[in-house]
């Protein structure tokens, strides 16, 4: 998508679709008629609409359209007014103008985009908002986040989504009107990045989203050295022997039961001219590129959705790409364990006990707890490796984080409480809710083994908590974070900016954490 940060008044920029926020009214009057207390047009657009037949005024008087959040009603000028550079207005609810704030701008862009982009529009105008505390920078970067994340679909696999039919269907070139705003040049950048960092998101979408048998740990692989051409990273990639010399046993138990092999995928940015001496950042994903259960068997009913246990390696590819291209100064390790989860006569059984890279042994209580396995082997190679000051793991990990949060919340724990904190504010900024999980000593007495140092699965009860306790053991000293994605990495309802499908979850929130760490180091 190409986005563009211009000023003046509405209007002053052809469109097939102008989309205009507008704020709901007030509170009605005790016993005031319907249209009492409608939205208000500005003087500019009040003169915008004067110009096109009234068509907004008629629309707001009849009172159908009020203003509310995420509200949307598409209008058609009158054919023989004026302004024929506008062919079409898009009224987006926006809610009350007390309460609209970045997210609010945020969800502002992916409707409009949203909308156009099902149209099969070529140009759109977004008309930014002015609203008490929202700077305008932030509103541009909002906006453009917005707008592209709305407008990303899905299509690979579709006629119209190859070649020429691709490039008809393509996102709407987009752009961010404001009235008036002083520093141009700033919007421009914040818009910049704002669209950099959603085309990221974009870009673990399109990994969680693909089939599982067009990428197998081998592609994923594959797909982050792509990545890492682009944009400068560091891309290694340890299989075969190497794992089996490296002691990744825990990982290629996993994968032993298919004909794709593992892989440990380690991606590096390292920004800034000074190393931090506390050592780097790391991010670690979980990629299960297919889970079928293994020999516990998954029920048919939805395994085809497991082609996105890997959501949590996807969000790791995303973050690494958006702090390359947008010069992080910071030093940042993203690593992927990355297997595939199937039943065969080589695949590993219930009962069986294995070795982590760590010296810990792991009895195999389900083979469908498989994320914690892998996992296991990939932190303690971050830990090792690379002594990082702070550590960060993703995972489709847990139906009990599903039952627990739906698609509402990510659960987050870890050893170290101001990590937390960190990410909890982190996931603010983003609008990626991080609820705080407990880890009891009793969590992690649930996951002793009778026959072994660990087994892989607890009971029912606080199944959140007792993985992560399980993981806990693989991180030594180093504070760290755990967070469930098992319900936020996948939807089924549709937003402003998301759809049916993977949602790219992590990203935003891992940048706006790694900023905060660069300011607080600084």
């Amino acid at each position: 998508m190409r986005i563009t940060v211009k000023t003046g008044e509405p209007g002053s920029s052809a469109a097939d679709i102008l989309a205009i926020p507008v704020f709901s009214p007030g509170k009605e009057k005790k016993g005031a008629g319907p249209k009492a207390d409608r939205p208000r047009l500005s003087g500019a657009l009040a003169r915008l609409d004067r110009s096109l037949g009234g068509v907004i005024d008629r629309a707001l008087e009849s009172g159908d359209f009020r203003g509310q959040a995420d509200q949307r009603l598409l209008l058609y000028p009158d054919a023989h007014a004026g302004k024929a550079s506008i062919q079409r207005l898009l009224l987006v609810g926006v809610g009350a103008a007390e309460e609209f704030d970045i997210e609010g701008a945020r969800r502002l862009g992916g409707a409009a985009a949203s909308e156009s982009r099902e149209r099969k529009i070529g140009r759109l105008t977004i008309l930014a908002p002015r609203a008490r505390g929202l700077r305008a920078e932030d509103c541009a970067a909002a906006l453009a986040e917005g707008a592209v994340l709305g407008a990303y679909r899905y299509d690979r696999f579709k006629k119209g989504g190859r070649g020429a039919a691709a490039k008809k269907n393509a996102a709407p070139n987009t752009t961010l009107l404001f009235e008036r705003a002083e520093g141009l040049a700033q919007l421009r950048g914040r818009a910049k990045e704002g669209g950099l960092l959603a085309e990221s998101q974009n870009v673990a979408r399109d990994l969680s989203n693909a089939p599982g048998n067009e990428l197998p740990p081998a592609g994923l692989a594959r797909e982050a050295r792509r990545v890492a051409r682009e944009t400068g990273l560091t891309c290694r990639v340890i299989r075969g022997a190497e794992l089996e010399r490296g002691g990744f046993s825990a990982l290629m138990a996993v994968g032993q039961g298919s004909a794709n092999p593992p892989q440990l995928i380690v991606l590096e940015h390292r920004g800034g001219r000074k190393r931090n001496k506390a050592g780097p950042l790391c991010i670690v994903g979980k990629g299960i590129t297919f889970d079928s259960g293994g020999i516990s068997l998954k029920p048919s009913a939805g395994m085809g959705d497991m082609k996105h246990d890997m959501s949590g390696a996807a969000a790791v590819v995303g973050a690494l790409r958006a702090a390359a291209l947008l010069d992080l100064p910071a030093h940042v390790v993203g690593i992927i364990a990355a297997a595939e989860n199937m039943p065969s006569g080589t695949a590993y059984r219930p009962g069986d006990i294995i070795q982590s890279r760590a010296g810990k042994t792991i009895e195999i209580t389900n083979t469908d707890a498989e994320g914690r396995v892998v996992l296991a082997d990939a932190l303690d190679y971050a830990n090792e490796k690379f002594s990082p000051e702070a550590m960060i793991d993703l995972a489709t990990l847990t139906g009990a984080a599903m039952i627990a949060f739906g698609p509402w919340a990510t659960g987050a724990m870890g050893n170290d409480d101001a990590l937390i904190q960190e990410i909890q504010s982190a996931g603010e900024e983003a609008s990626e809710r991080m609820c705080p999980m407990p880890l009891l000593p009793e969590h992690l007495r649930e996951m002793r083994s009778p026959v072994a140092d660990l087994k892989n699965a607890g009971g029912r009860e606080a199944g959140v908590s007792t993985a992560g306790a399980f993981l806990q053991q693989f991180v030594g000293d180093t504070p760290w974070a755990h967070l469930d994605i098992a319900g936020t990495g996948w939807t089924n309802r549709r937003t402003p900016y998301h759809r049916q499908g993977a949602t790219g979850v992590g990203v935003r929130m891992l940048i706006a954490w790694i900023r905060a760490r660069v300011q607080q180091n600084a």
